[in-house]
């Protein structure tokens, strides 16, 4: 039994919006950093269903494009966030404001 593409792409369209609502509504640096995360792979698997559908493999070359950005991203973004609460002692968005004296 095969699935259709529709049904990868609905499942990335739903992992993208949960990750939009996560973005948009929490305060916390860490759910926010792990929704930008989830939207990444929501277009991974996007690009990986239509690799699939199309018979194509730059799709598949993209997403390890993608992959090695994020993980990268990661390792940039988990320092940045460890460092601003070893500072602030907070990882609230709304008490980190560090361009203000």
């Amino acid at each position: 039994m095969t699935l259709s593409i529709g049904y990868y792409l609905w499942l990335s369209a739903l992992l993208f919006c949960i990750g939009v609502a996560g973005v948009l509504t929490r305060r916390n640096a860490l759910i926010i950093f792990m929704s930008i995360e989830l939207m990444l792979n929501a277009v991974n698997l996007t690009f990986i269903a239509f690799s699939r559908y199309l018979s194509n493999v730059d799709g598949q070359v993209f997403v390890f494009f993608i992959m090695a950005v994020a993980a990268a991203e990661v390792a940039v973004g988990l320092a940045i966030i460890v460092t601003i609460f070893r500072h602030k002692e907070s990882v609230d968005i709304d008490k980190i404001n560090l361009m203000k004296w």
